[in-house]
């Protein structure tokens, strides 16, 4: 059975569009199916699944637990201790497992809350 083509069909609301014009719609598109993956990584993250990303950032489990515990505490959890660690890396010129023990120690914590507003 023969696939009847509907190429031409298909992309007449395209035709006429500038280059420019058709990147612009692919980054809103994109946009709009990405948006709500982030929003219900946001909303959708646990204590647990921190925990394993900052662990394959290299981090020992005790630090982990640390950092994970504070970012909860701090409301931060929603963007991820992945992403506060990586904003302090940034912050010091550091590696990840320096940034984590720095802020299971209690360092640092005003960067994040600075960047995120956090609840504390």
């Amino acid at each position: 059975m023969a696939r009847e083509d509907t190429f031409r069909e298909a992309r007449q609301h395209l035709q006429g569009m500038s280059d420019a014009d058709l990147e612009a719609r692919f980054w809103r598109l994109t946009e709009e199916a990405v948006t709500p993956l982030v929003d219900l990584a946001r909303t959708h993250t646990s204590p647990s699944i921190e925990r394993s990303v900052l662990m394959r950032m290299g981090i020992d489990s005790r630090t982990c637990m640390a950092v994970v515990a504070e970012c909860e505490k701090r409301g931060l959890l929603g963007h991820g201790a992945g992403h506060v660690v990586y904003v302090c890396m940034q912050a010091w010129d550091c590696d990840a497992p320096a940034a984590a023990r720095r802020l299971a120690k209690g360092d640092g914590w005003e960067i994040a809350d600075a960047k995120w507003g956090g609840v504390r």
